[in-house]
């Protein structure tokens, strides 16, 4: 499809067969696999230095033990931005919005693809984590153009682009690294992200703020105020902490026993080995449609039985690599379902500050993530594979123990 035909679609017609007025346009579905682009490329660049640990730190003389703090800054960052930036979407046209923040994202890359040390690597990459945020202010722009009834299933469909944008990061980035190096990963997203940037300047429609102005100040304040009065948004958030920390627990080190003997495998075999996860996004499609249609707490208790279940297969790594693609196929199928299940829930309790929400449930998914991917390096420098897998299985358990207990008495 051409950019004159997304441009022309952009928002889909909708009409009540009951009364034959005109109701609220839904998305097109050219505008929503764009939205999915966009937001896979974005998330993506947190994802890039998963495979390329090992050479970063050979690169710029970092412990192997301390590695994982590279995705650590990267998270705090995205945790920043969170915070900071993704509420602004409540107070501002989304459109501008999304357009600066990918600007900046490429002046970042830049700044990461060419950092000499650590004291320029660490900034650039927090940096770089805080305007990747870009990823949510998509999926809240998505939901917020979506009809209620299509809402779970464009917010899915938003979320499998970021499911594939994961998952391509590790294979893009191990295939790069064994080529061109770490360096020219950075660099070639910058350009790809300036490219769609120029495709959604062009396309996507404004969506300007008609309501009473609220100070900047009073908008971040409110965050507080929603995570206060909306028990689901509790509820979910905190499970967002513990399932993202649990995924990270896993990738984070994975490089380091599928590099080393008996397996030796290269970047780029590591990075293919990711794919083992394309189940995600179809646990996130299938999810979004899941809940929609009013199954979003059944879903969310078998997906945090897989992802406990997955950690069983995942320990017998060292017996064979099958068991772990196993293991991951499940583990990011769960991830991926609970995640579009929070926020097919979340997004119904207060449409009109859907950034905002975006912002208080997503920032516990950045503080888990970075949480995960900081302790699981330590875990494995001291007790190898075996403590890594007791860990993950650990924060599973946690998971599927916290949602029986909180979970509603009418679905008990």
């Amino acid at each position: 499809m051409s950019i004159c035909e997304i441009e022309s679609t952009a928002i889909a017609p909708a009409c009540d067969t009951t009364s034959g007025k005109r109701s609220k346009p839904g998305l097109s579905r050219s505008l929503t696999l764009l939205f999915a682009a966009a937001s896979g490329l974005a998330v993506a660049n947190a994802y890039f230095a998963h495979p390329l640990l090992d050479v970063i730190a050979d690169d710029l003389s970092l412990p192997r033990a301390t590695i994982g703090f590279v995705v650590g800054a990267t998270q705090l960052g995205y945790g920043l931005g969170l915070v900071l930036l993704v509420p602004v979407g409540d107070l501002v046209d989304r459109r501008n919005l999304v357009i600066i923040q990918s600007l900046l994202s490429v002046l970042a890359l830049l700044c990461v693809g060419f950092a000499p040390t650590e004291e320029v690597l660490f900034p650039a990459l927090i940096a770089m984590g805080f305007f990747a945020v870009a990823t949510q202010a998509f999926v809240a722009y998505a939901a917020s153009l979506a009809r209620p009834e299509e809402r779970g299933a464009v917010v899915g469909t938003v979320t499998s682009g970021i499911v594939l944008g994961i998952l391509l990061a590790r294979t893009v980035a191990g295939a790069v690294v064994d080529i061109a190096g770490w360096r020219a990963v950075y660099l070639l997203s910058a350009a790809f992200t300036l490219a769609i940037t120029a495709i959604l300047a062009r396309v996507v429609p404004a969506q300007p703020k008609s309501g009473p102005a609220v100070s900047y100040p009073k908008l971040i304040g409110s965050l507080f105020t929603l995570f206060l009065q909306e028990p689901v948004l509790r509820v979910r958030a905190i499970l967002a902490f513990l399932i993202f920390a649990d995924v990270t627990t896993l990738l984070t080190p994975l490089v380091l026993p599928l590099s080393a003997p008996p397996y030796s495998l290269s970047h780029a075999a590591i990075g293919l080995f990711g794919l083992a996860g394309a189940a995600g996004a179809l646990g996130a499609s299938r999810a979004g449609r899941w809940t929609d249609e009013g199954f979003g707490q059944r879903v969310t208790g078998v997906a945090l039985t897989l992802m406990l279940c997955s950690w069983i297969l995942i320990g017998l790594l060292p017996y064979s690599i099958l068991f772990l693609v196993t293991g991951v196929l499940l583990l990011d199928f769960g991830l991926q379902a609970v995640h579009v299940a929070s926020q097919g829930l979340i997004y119904r309790v207060r449409p009109e500050a859907q950034s905002r929400l975006t912002a208080a449930y997503m920032v516990f998914y950045s503080t888990g993530s970075a949480l995960g991917s900081s302790i699981s390096t330590l875990v494995y420098a001291r007790w190898a594979w075996t403590g890594v897998s007791m860990l993950g299985a650990g924060i599973a358990a946690a998971a599927l123990l916290f949602w029986a207990i909180t979970l509603p008495k009418r679905m008990a």
